[in-house]
């Protein structure tokens, strides 16, 4: 590409911000916010300013690479592709496609190719059980959509831009820049909600979100269902329930009055640490605020009662009459449509059709087509029938991002085959056979698809690739994903029709849509959207809300008019959906799904437990993505951030001084990590940040390894979970903690 101004969206979290990147002898000179982007405005975070840190990056790998005799060596695509071959027929062959698994991480979401077309890797090779990190994120979002609306990712978004009482659950948007809410500068947008009403957070630790609201409620980690249920009770009780527009699709309000009678908020005081007056407070203040809206987000899916804390959520919304409307509540109107957002074959209409398929070795059940990540271990290390041979991982590290992942880097020596579709070589790919490197996030085109379903305003921003790849002739993501999915169903990887299974992906979207595959390809002949997701998201765009449905709604978008628009459209805030966006066969909302009362009776017994002396919770920083951004060097100064935050009271009680260094233990492990001390934590809790852990001999992470870390997920026992979902939960783990060496 040439030297010069190029415009780019960040395809790094939800906040999608809009770049002015210079470019100046072939290399990234400064990167800003771009001040005419129709969504982001210029906002920009310090992620987005390292993207040519990022593409530049000694240690990303740009040409495939195979291991021979334990040494790393690069080699061409074409011998690549056939030493993919070479390891995993034999598997196939010998053992069939059950003993192979893949693995596909969270950059998946924000990846033009990637996002795409994992679907074709994941839904045409024949693989029975596959793993993601959705089952340590947002997998209860998922189950109480699917049960309450019949679309598995038919998520609530907070219309934070029009809302005066905002009242944020277990997220911290000053670190993650909105998490399952898609806004551009969200605590620009929280300062305007404060000066206008009211924003109320409740976490076990005074987040840098929380320091900028009006009232912080630290709360007990894992009793954020029981409180979300005293404040339903309060709701009944006191005659403040109110549906507006949404009672005519509305089904099991008297069943949820009825199992909300029990939950007084005297009753949950005691566990959940919030006086009972306070929780009759904020139910009144939701209640008699015209526009509020209640978000809960990761802190609430990766706890023990993650489903029920996600569902109670939209319930408390739905009852406050602050759903599906203006400032409360309300549904994304996407641009393009996603792939992933499709029903899943038998489970349409919203039924708790779970446990169709059961892991071999502890019999997890399916919910939603995934098990919980931890069990790839022992699927790995347990011999027998259907054990796990060969494993493709693609943009993921699960050494880092899962629960127990230090016993996944002992198991995975054991596999016969794995490839990596990677950038880095990381603590999980060091163990693979092969290698394919992906395209640098500058090397490509790029416009959302999955987070469009999150986000405040219908928007769509089209952005050319900044560079040109260093390899001309190397193939795309989404054609390395169709050759190895091609290889899973016995073709030689080298020899896969990629064309083909590439037409047949379009035709099946095309299908989704009510039109003719074929025919809407032949409208493509003689043109450059021959292939690939550029023509996939044309086809979106077309078949969307404001597209011109390959004529029938002239003047109606196009990529092709899109691409005219260097600064995105916008095409203004959320609307009132319902019933349009149910996938429930009476076209109604599910308020009390049985699936989820059967799960109250274990949040009863909850409320019974003795209180724990520690318990862990994790936490986020502005200049970390996961395990992803730690080789980036401008994101890596100032103070070490891989610490335990502890408050001085349980340090005192403990005789642990400020910066000494001390030793965790739960029932799953140990490690050593030095501490911090404040009083921004309530006592009795402690929070470290995942995604660390580097350091790992084979690894090629220069930055990151000057910096390890320690990996929190250590601690988090692999059947600890939240049981309906079988999401991992991560925060409110049992700990000790002692001065190391006492």
């Amino acid at each position: 590409m040439a030297d010069g101004r190029h415009l780019y969206t960040c395809p790094l979290c939800e906040a999608m911000c809009g770049l002015e990147i210079e470019v100046a002898n072939g290399r990234v000179a400064s990167i800003r916010g771009n001040r005419d982007d129709e969504w982001s405005h210029g906002h920009l975070c310090p992620k987005g300013a390292t993207l040519g840190a990022v593409h530049h990056d000694p240690d990303r790998i740009r040409a495939p690479m195979i291991k021979v005799d334990g040494q790393w060596r690069e080699v061409g695509w074409n011998e690549a592709f056939r030493r993919c071959t070479e390891i995993l027929a034999p598997v196939i062959e010998k053992h069939g496609i059950g003993a192979v698994t893949a693995y596909v991480g969270n950059p998946l979401a924000h990846s033009f190719s990637l996002a795409r077309y994992s679907g074709v890797l994941l839904g045409m090779s024949g693989m029975p059980i596959t793993y993601s990190p959705g089952t340590v994120d947002q997998w209860p979002k998922n189950l109480s959509s699917h049960l309450m609306y019949g679309g598995w990712w038919t998520f609530g978004v907070p219309d934070i831009q029009r809302t005066d009482l905002f009242v944020v659950m277990g997220a911290n948007p000053a670190a993650s820049q909105g998490s399952l809410l898609a806004a551009p500068d969200v605590m620009g947008i929280i300062d305007g909600i404060r000066k206008r009403g009211k924003v109320i957070v409740v976490d076990p630790v005074r987040t840098a979100t929380a320091a900028r609201a009006d009232e912080w409620l630290p709360i007990t980690p894992g009793t954020d269902a029981a409180f979300l249920m005293a404040v339903v009770h309060t709701l009944f009780d006191e005659g403040l329930v109110a549906l507006g527009h949404v009672e005519p699709y509305l089904d099991g309000l008297d069943r949820m009055r009825e199992v909300a009678a029990e939950w007084s908020p005297d009753r949950v005081e005691p566990a959940t640490g919030i006086p009972a007056e306070r929780i009759r407070d904020l139910a009144r203040e939701l209640a008699g605020t015209p526009r509020a809206v209640l978000y809960g987000r990761i802190g609430l899916c990766n706890q023990e009662f993650g489903s029920l804390a996600s569902w109670l959520v939209d319930v408390v919304n739905i009852l406050t009459a602050h759903f599906d409307t203006p400032g409360g509540l309300m549904f994304a109107r996407p641009a393009a449509w996603s792939i992933t957002v499709q029903p899943q074959p038998g489970l349409e209409d919203g039924l708790a059709q779970f446990g169709r398929f059961q892991t071999r070795v502890r019999g997890a059940k399916e919910v939603l087509g995934q098990v919980p990540v931890s069990c790839m271990v022992e699927e790995i290390a347990t011999p027998g029938d259907g054990q796990l041979k060969a494993l493709i991982t693609v943009a993921g590290n699960p050494v880092l991002s899962t629960p127990a992942g230090h016993k996944l880097d002992e198991v995975l020596p054991m596999l016969d085959a794995m490839i990596s579709v990677d950038l880095w070589l990381n603590e999980t790919t060091r163990h693979a056979d092969v290698i394919l490197p992906g395209l640098s996030p500058l090397e490509q085109a790029h416009h959302d698809d999955l987070i469009l379903n999150f986000a405040v305003n219908s928007i769509a921003n089209y952005s050319p690739p900044v560079f040109a790849p260093e390899d001309p002739d190397r193939p795309e993501e989404w054609e390395i994903l169709i050759r190895l999915t091609g290889l899973c169903t016995g073709v030689p990887a080298e020899d896969v029709d990629v064309a083909a299974i590439d037409d047949g992906f379009f035709d099946y979207m095309a299908f989704t849509q009510g039109l003719d595959g074929a025919e809407v390809r032949r409208r493509y002949d003689g043109c450059d959207l021959t292939g690939g997701p550029e023509r996939v998201l044309d086809l979106t765009l077309r078949t969307g809300p404001f597209g011109d449905r390959y004529g029938e709604n002239p003047g109606g978008l196009t990529l092709e008019k899109l691409k005219q628009h260097p600064n995105g459209i916008n095409f203004g805030p959320m609307v009132p959906q319902l019933p349009d966006i149910l996938g429930t066969a009476d076209r109604k909302v599910r308020l009390a799904p049985q699936y989820l009362l059967d799960d109250l009776p274990r949040l009863a017994a909850r409320l019974e437990r003795a209180p724990d002396a520690l318990v862990l919770v994790s936490r986020r920083h502005l200049r970390s993505n996961n395990s992803w951004l730690h080789n980036v060097a401008p994101l890596m100064k100032g103070r070490d951030r891989c610490t335990l935050v502890m408050h001085r009271e349980d340090a005192a009680n403990r005789g642990i001084t400020d910066g000494a260094t001390v030793t965790v233990t739960s029932s799953a492990g140990s490690l050593e990590v030095p501490v911090e001390l404040t009083d921004a934590i309530k006592p009795g809790v402690v929070s470290m940040p995942h995604g660390w852990g580097h350091g790992k001999a084979g690894t090629r992470m220069s930055v990151a390894n000057g910096s390890p870390g320690v990996n929190t997920n250590v601690l988090s026992p692999p059947d600890f979970l939240d049981e309906p979902s079988g999401n991992g939960a991560l925060n409110g783990i049992p700990v000790t903690v002692t001065a190391a060496g006492a």
